[in-house]
């Protein structure tokens, strides 16, 4: 007779830290980082270029907004003044959104623009050159070290996104390296950059955003936009509030 080998799985061990930590690996990270944004914000602000904004693009906001207030509160118009600008705006043959629905598009033109792919280039210079420096400095000086531990217990499959550097099968998922932590406050201080910078700031956009923000590729196409504000003002019938 054979005998079976019980499955046993590693026991989890957990860790005492020193306070030494806190003061000389934890806090620093987190001022490092944080500082690292503010610098990021201030040096886009100098790069980036000014570009004055066209009447055309400023006028299509403007009427797109008076197509939405006008959904959404043309009930306290009289019926005839409502339907005076649903016309206006809806006419098949001269209304405004329906002129910009079938006006060229000038996104072809934008692609190739060289300046669209200078921001482009400076954006993605200014999140990698900072996270690719503090990110070696912090594995070459605090390499190996744990810093802190989630309040609430996890499965074995988030240790390679919070132990980065430190492989210990046996340690508890819910501890977090030095790096880990690192990356987890580039993404965790956006809500503070926006309490001290504004909510239209550089420290807290990702890759990802900056690249939706300036690659027209991945903006919305406006036709798109007044092509879903025309068929919902369609539907919009007067109903008088007073």
């Amino acid at each position: 007779m054979s005998e079976r080998t019980p499955n046993i799985s590693p026991i989890m061990t957990d860790l005492l830290l020193d306070p030494a930590i806190r003061t000389w690996v934890f806090i620093p990270i987190v001022v490092v980082t944080f500082f690292a944004g503010i610098v990021r914000h201030y040096v886009h602000l100098l790069l980036q270029t000014k570009k004055k904004g066209e009447l055309v693009k400023l006028q299509d906001t403007h009427y797109l907004a008076k197509a939405r207030l006008l959904r959404m509160n043309g009930g306290v118009l009289p019926r005839a003044d409502f339907e005076m600008r649903k016309h206006f705006l809806t006419n098949e043959k001269e209304g405004y959104l329906q002129q910009k629905m079938q006006a060229p598009s000038n996104q072809a033109n934008m692609m190739t623009d060289p300046s669209m792919m200078t921001e482009m280039l400076k954006g993605n210079m200014l999140n990698m050159i900072p996270m690719v420096v503090i990110g070696g400095w912090i594995n070459w000086t605090f390499s190996g070290f744990v810093t802190t531990k989630v309040p609430f217990p996890l499965t074995l499959r988030f240790k390679p996104m919070l132990q980065r550097g430190v492989n210990l099968s046996s340690l508890n998922a819910a501890w977090v390296s030095s790096a880990s932590w690192y990356f987890l406050n580039v993404f965790s201080l956006r809500s503070i950059y926006a309490l001290v910078l504004g909510d239209d700031n550089a420290a807290g956009t990702t890759m990802d955003e900056q690249l939706a923000g300036v690659n027209p590729a991945v903006q919305q196409d406006p036709k798109q936009v007044f092509k879903a504000e025309w068929e919902a003002l369609q539907i919009s019938f007067h109903k008088f509030k007073l």
